[in-house]
């Protein structure tokens, strides 16, 4: 049963709901230790998140056990702190991916659990808060709920003015929620200043040319696509794609560079990968996919900007090892540089990139 009976609750004791802390009239039975207020939260935090961490929280909702020592003590505190900030960023990253893919329903309960632990770890007035509020101020923009994310959003401002110790990253991500606001309430003024905030403060933490900065330009890009203000968007969608094709590229040098080494000493290949986590592949994608759909709708005059998306999209899935997706793009790039009769060694290039795809499909990787 995961029905809670009021009389079996020790006395003084509330229970609330995981996602909204209403009063909780149900427990997942599978850990024990975490509550809702009916079968509606708790399953949108079992499909959010829940299912993916329900064992971890046991240890950190019930008692310690007793120690022998004030060292072992200290040892099962560092253990319980190590698992907290573990899930700190495992949540987070989770509710960044949903964010990225459109859920945002589904980023609420993982960004909430981040919050949590963040409180546990760090108290409720450090900066550390603040990336947390930051998903749940996103996640309700995009739900359409505009009160709760400027309520979400001035919690993160006020933590930040409070704060002596904020790391320019951080005031990126402030500035970049506070321009997504604006775009969400057509103030578009406010939104360009803010999302040039993000920029310069990304810019000071990664460099002007990062794949972390990148996410600045695509918003300024969309205000001014929004305003046809055609030749600035064009100029910072051309940028965000170059930023992410070096990326990309330069990561595939540099496995290619080990594969061989791996191959030669073990007789096996390397497995390739990205370098990003789950949300900077889903942001990656998001934005890439963003820029090619405007693109198509310029192929005529502008084949050549589209094939570039198109080629860093095809290097994006390739490291992503989704081959399929790899060949889909690669193949729209060589139709369009055909049917735009591109010159012959732009129509090479593409085909190098369809090669890569027949020599996985012929040496898989081990």
């Amino acid at each position: 049963m995961d029905i809670i009976y009021p009389l079996a609750v020790p006395k003084g004791r509330r229970l609330c709901c995981e996602v909204c802390e209403a009063p909780a009239e149900r427990v997942c039975t599978a850990c024990t230790v975490t509550y809702y207020c009916g079968v509606v939260h708790q399953r949108a935090d079992w499909n959010s998140i829940h299912e993916k961490i329900c064992q971890l929280l046991i240890p950190l909702r019930t008692s310690m056990p007793f120690y022998n020592s004030e060292e072992e003590r200290q040892h099962g505190l560092q253990q319980l702190q190590q698992r907290q900030k573990h899930l700190i960023e495992f949540c987070y990253t989770v509710a960044q991916k949903y964010l990225f893919e459109g859920k945002h329903a589904a980023a609420v309960p993982a960004a909430l659990h981040s919050l949590r632990f963040r409180m546990n770890v760090h108290g409720l007035s450090s900066v550390e808060l603040v990336p947390a509020y930051l998903l749940l101020a996103e996640a309700s923009l995009g739900l359409g709920h505009i009160v709760q994310a400027e309520e979400y959003l001035s919690q993160a401002q006020w933590t930040v003015l409070k704060s002596t110790e904020c790391c320019s990253a951080t005031q990126s991500l402030l500035h970049r929620n506070l321009g997504l606001l604006y775009i969400a309430k057509e103030n578009y003024e406010e939104a360009r200043y803010h999302l040039a905030n993000d920029i310069y403060f990304a810019s000071c933490a990664f460099g002007t040319e990062d794949i972390r900065t990148s996410g600045g330009y695509f918003h300024l890009a969309n205000i001014f696509y929004g305003l046809k203000k055609l030749d600035l968007a064009d100029t910072l969608y051309t940028k965000v794609s170059e930023i992410w094709s070096k990326y990309l590229n330069d990561r595939y040098q540099v496995l290619s560079r080990v594969r061989i080494q791996q191959i030669d000493l073990l007789g096996k290949r390397f497995e390739t990968d990205t370098g990003l986590d789950e949300a900077q592949e889903a942001e990656a994608i998001q934005i890439l996919t963003s820029i090619w759909n405007i693109r198509e709708t310029t192929s005529d005059t502008a084949p050549q900007k589209t094939i570039f998306v198109l080629k860093t999209l095809f290097m994006l899935y390739y490291l992503m090892m989704n081959s399929s997706k790899a060949q889909e793009y690669a193949t729209r790039a060589f139709s369009l540089a055909k049917e735009q009769n591109l010159s012959v060694h732009e129509q090479d290039a593409i085909e190098e990139l369809l090669s890569l795809i027949s020599a996985e499909e012929a040496h898989p990787i081990t």
